[in-house]
C-alpha cells in the first residue's frame, strides 16, 4: 500500500501570509469564482456573500438572506475589494490573478488585479450562488464547535473501507 493510500489526510496549502478572519471568515477559489463571505462593516450581525467571476469578472454581493448590497451599483463595492485583498493573502496573487485569468503588467497584487479587473467595466452577475457559498461557510463553521480530536469524524469518511473487518 502506498504511503497516500495509508494517510487519511489530505494537502493544506498553507497560506500565502497570515490573515485576519474577522472580516472575512470565508475565502475560496471555486465553482469557476472568487468567492466568499465578507462581515458588514457597519452591522455585526450581517454578513454579505460576494464573488467574482473567472474570465468575465462578473460581480455579485447581496447579504445572506439575498438583500442586494447598497455598494455595489456598476462596480465593486467594498466587500468585493475586501474579498479580494484576503483572497490574495490566502492564495498569493499569482494564483488569484491565474485562477480569475486576469493579465496585469508586472507583479500582480490586490490592487493591480482588482485595476485590471474594474479596467473592463465588469457586469453584475447572479447572486444564485450566494446560498451555497454561505452554506458552505456554516459547515466549515460546525467544524470549530467539535472537540479536538485524532479519530476520524465520520461526515468526512467519503470512500467506503477497501477491506473487511473481521
Amino acid at each position: 500500500m502506498s504511503d497516500w493510500e495509508r494517510s487519511s489526510t489530505a494537502r493544506v496549502v498553507p497560506p500565502a501570509r497570515p490573515r485576519k478572519l474577522a472580516k472575512v471568515p470565508f475565502v475560496e477559489l471555486a465553482d469557476g469564482r472568487l468567492q466568499g463571505v465578507v462581515s458588514s462593516g457597519s452591522d455585526i450581525e450581517r454578513v454579505y456573500v460576494s464573488s467574482v467571476g473567472a474570465g468575465t469578472f462578473a460581480y455579485a454581493c447581496s447579504t445572506n438572506n439575498n438583500r442586494p448590497c447598497g455598494g455595489a451599483r456598476g462596480g465593486y463595492c467594498n466587500h468585493i475589494r475586501t474579498l479580494i485583498n484576503e483572497a490574495v493573502l490566502q492564495y498569493g496573487a499569482e494564483r488569484v490573478a491565474r485562477y480569475l485569468r486576469v493579465e496585469t503588467e508586472g507583479e500582480p497584487s490586490a490592487q493591480t488585479l482588482t485595476a485590471s479587473m474594474t479596467g473592463v467595466r465588469p457586469s453584475r452577475g447572479d447572486t444564485a450562488a450566494a446560498a451555497p457559498v454561505f452554506s458552505r461557510f456554516l459547515r466549515h463553521l460546525a467544524y470549530l464547535e467539535l472537540a479536538p480530536t485524532t479519530g476520524p469524524l465520520p461526515e468526512m469518511q467519503w470512500f467506503p473501507p477497501t477491506r473487511a473487518v473481521a
